[in-house]
Parts: C-alpha cells; sequence; structure tokens
C-alpha cells in the first residue's frame, strides 16, 4: 500500500505552485541533468521550449500593446491640439475602417458562394450614407457659406432627395443581383450591412457634430469611457467577486460600482479644468483654428457659475458653481453604468462568430472597433444630451439668408437688401457713397 502511495503523481496545488515560470525557473530548469528513464535513456525536457516560446510570445505582445497604446494617445492630443479638423479627420477614419471590419465578419462566405456585387454593395451604401451624413452636418454648420455659392446651392437644397435617390439606386442594383439559391444569405447580407451602418456610421456622424459643437463634447464623453474602463479593471482585480454578466465572465459587480464612483470623480476635476478654456467650449467657427490660435465666443449659460441657495433651515446659504458640475454626474453615470454594455453587445457578436477580435488594425490591440465598442453609443448619447439640455438655440446668419431664400421672392430678397443697407448707414456702419451705389443697381435690377 505504501508503494503505490510513492508512484501516485498529484496534480499542481493553486497557489504559488500554479504561478507564470519566470525566466530564471526555466533556465534552471533546463541546467539540471535529465532524470534517466526505465530503459538507461536521458529523457529531455521537451515542455521548457514550449514554455519559455509563449512566455517570450506573450512578453513580445504586452511590449508591442504598450507602444502602440502611447503611440495612439500621443496621436490623439497632436490631432486635438492641431485642430478640429484633424479630429474630424480621424473620426472619419474610425468609421471607415470599423465599418470595414464589422462587414468582413460575414463577407467570407459571399466568396464561396461566387456572389461579386455584395462587397461593392456594401462600400456603396457606405457611401451614399456618409454623403448625406456629412452634408446635413455641412449645411446645419456651414450654411451661411454654401447658400451665396452658385454651384453649392442646388446640392444644399436638393440634398436630402438627392441622398434618397442614390440609395435607390443601391436598393434597385441590390435586388437585381439576387440569384436563385441565395435568396437567404444576400438578404442576410443586406441586414447586416445595414445594422452596421447604424451601429458604427451614424453614431459615428453625431461624435462629429460633438466636435464642431465644442471640443469638450467629445473629449469629455471619450476620456469617461477610457478612465471607466481602466477603474473597472483596477477595482475588479482588487476586491472584484460577484460576476457581473455572463458574456464578459471577469467583469465584476465590484469593479462596475466602483469605476462609476472613480468616473465622476475624475469628471468633477477634468471638467473643472476644461472649463477655463474657450479652445474647448467654443464651437468651431473657424475649421482653421488650433489651441494656439484659440477660439472666441459667448460662453453657453452652463459654463457660467450660477448662484444656488440652499433651504433657510440648513443655515449653508448661498453658493456659486458652474452648471456644467452637475451635467457631468449624468455624462458620468451614462460612461460607467450603460456605455460598457456597447462592450458587451461587441462581446456577444464576437462569440457568435467564435473570434477573438474584430481584425488586427492596431498591433496588439486588435480592431479599431474592439477599441471603440463603447464610444460609439457614448458620443451618441453626448449629442443627444446636449441638444436637449445645454445647447442654446438662436437665430444665426445661416438661418436668416435661408429663410430669405427658400420663402421670398426675387422682389422680396431685393427689398430685404435695400432696408439693410438703409439701416447699416443710419448705424454709420456704411457710407452714404455706398447706399447711394447699393440703391443705383438694385433698382437696375
Amino acid at each position: 500500500m505504501s508503494k503505490s502511495r510513492r508512484n501516485v503523481r498529484f496534480q499542481h496545488r493553486a497557489g504559488a505552485d500554479q504561478r507564470r515560470p519566470s525566466i530564471s525557473d526555466v533556465s534552471d530548469a533546463a541546467s539540471e541533468p535529465s532524470s534517466p528513464s526505465k530503459n538507461g535513456n536521458v529523457s529531455k525536457p521537451s515542455t521548457i521550449p514550449e514554455e519559455q516560446s509563449e512566455y517570450e510570445k506573450k512578453k513580445q505582445t504586452f511590449i508591442t500593446r504598450t507602444i502602440w497604446t502611447f503611440v495612439m494617445i500621443a496621436g490623439f492630443f497632436i490631432s486635438m491640439f492641431s485642430g478640429h479638423i484633424y479630429i474630424l479627420g480621424i473620426v472619419t477614419a474610425i468609421q471607415i475602417v470599423s465599418f470595414k471590419e464589422v462587414i468582413a465578419i460575414s463577407n467570407v462566405p459571399s466568396k464561396e458562394k461566387n456572389l461579386r456585387f455584395t462587397k461593392s454593395l456594401n462600400w456603396y451604401f457606405l457611401a451614399t450614407t456618409m454623403y448625406f451624413l456629412y452634408g446635413e452636418s455641412v449645411i446645419y454648420y456651414f450654411k451661411h457659406v454654401l447658400l451665396v455659392d452658385k454651384i453649392l446651392l442646388p446640392l444644399a437644397t436638393h440634398h436630402r432627395f438627392l441622398s434618397f435617390m442614390l440609395y435607390v439606386m443601391g436598393f434597385v442594383f441590390f435586388v437585381a443581383s439576387l440569384q436563385k439559391g441565395h435568396y437567404r444569405f444576400q438578404f442576410t447580407q443586406f441586414a447586416w450591412t445595414h445594422m452596421a451602418l447604424y451601429l458604427i456610421v451614424v453614431q459615428a456622424h453625431f461624435v462629429m457634430n460633438n466636435v464642431l459643437e465644442g471640443m469638450i463634447w467629445f473629449f469629455l464623453p471619450a476620456s469617461l469611457v477610457i478612465t471607466n474602463d481602466i477603474f473597472a479593471y483596477v477595482c475588479g482585480i482588487t476586491f472584484g467577486r460577484t460576476q457581473l454578466i455572463k458574456l464578459s465572465p471577469k467583469k465584476t459587480v465590484e469593479g462596475f460600482i466602483g469605476a462609476w464612483v472613480c468616473t465622476i470623480i475624475f469628471g468633477y476635476f477634468m471638467t473643472n479644468i476644461l472649463m477655463r478654456y474657450k479652445y474647448f467650449i467654443c464651437p468651431v467657427n473657424d475649421l482653421g483654428s488650433n489651441v494656439l490660435t484659440g477660439l472666441e465666443c459667448t460662453l453657453n449659460p452652463a459654463f457660467v457659475p450660477q448662484p444656488y441657495t440652499f433651504p433657510e433651515w440648513t443655515g449653508l446659504g448661498t453658493f456659486y458653481i458652474e452648471p456644467m458640475q452637475f451635467h457631468i454626474l449624468v455624462f458620468a453615470s451614462f460612461a460607467s453604468l450603460i456605455a460598457p454594455f456597447g462592450g458587451f453587445f461587441a462581446s456577444g457578436l464576437k462569440r457568435t462568430f467564435k473570434i477573438k477580435d474584430f481584425g488586427e488594425s492596431i498591433p496588439g490591440h486588435g480592431g479599431i472597433t474592439d477599441r471603440m465598442d463603447c464610444q460609439f453609443i457614448m458620443g451618441f448619447f453626448a449629442y443627444m444630451y446636449y441638444h436637449s439640455f445645454i445647447a442654446v438655440y438662436k437665430s444665426t446668419v445661416g438661418d436668416v439668408m435661408e429663410a430669405a431664400i427658400n420663402g421670398l421672392t426675387i422682389e422680396e430678397q431685393l427689398e430685404v437688401v435695400k432696408g439693410l443697407g438703409k439701416y447699416l448707414y443710419n448705424q454709420g456702419t456704411v457710407s452714404e457713397t455706398i447706399l447711394n451705389c447699393l440703391d443705383t443697381e438694385l433698382t437696375r435690377q
């Protein structure tokens, strides 16, 4: 009985025995003489090179991931301080690459089925959607430029109809390309493409609008998501015990709640810093501006300290604080409690197709979509919240020009110009000579 016990080999115990062998462990094991086998031959430690190779592979992955993390951070801040146009370019590139990665998941079978136009239609619908969304943004923010240009005016006036006809052309081509025996697959691809357009391209469009409304509405939501992700990891490995959701087994309730608290604290102090610089809080009126030239604007009331009075029974009196400090509580809560479900959705999608990452666009990090899964829904929320509770609506030059061009006849438009000329003369803005020249030219018309 005792002899049989000595021949029993136990599995590795939990704890220190399960730690990853270090380089010194591997080298020490390699230096020890191999034990002879029953037939007298010396057995070779075949597992050591494999363990060392696995360690070296993970070490190289960690180095690559770290390097590219700093490259992305540096590139982001350089672009942000260089000007809004560069951030718009980055967002555009992200939505195109993300769309490509998501579509690629389901495009592989199309090659096997010899369906030639599936991929072309995907890119056509992407181009059509971007034309519509970009046009809407340009017309909304820069209509005072478009409406006075002879060539661009028809495009701006009929933009939605042109976009619709472009989509209809793609729709007709899709129906015409249906092949017998592949109907189910082709309609699945059609639905998949539209899902990708909605979840990626449409939401990225609202992120671009956030940039034009002010850099703070882009940078703050993005930084909140990143901060929440970091603190969820830190809090999770520190005191995480209860699993949060089965889609992501490593997510814990303790990490989820701890990250929420930490994100609120971070948001409060970050907002307090960003509000001090007009480059972040002013809407874009010049796409050529950067952090050195700065921006000028009338401050949104959300960034102006307002008085708040406690009830008399508290004895605390009145204090002043920017309303934005209250809004940031909502932003931080959404970034902590709702935005992570964008990541859970992406995890479920990857599990459905049995893939680890959406792509390999970023060395060591996987695909762009793997990094942006929470950012899209957060940017969409920031846009909706800003326009619902923070934005100040007032008539702009573009609004007045649009109303005059679309709502008045040519004769009525000339009367408006004459009236404005007289008003500016009475205010001392233009001279009598200019007023007389203006009256003479308009009379000839």
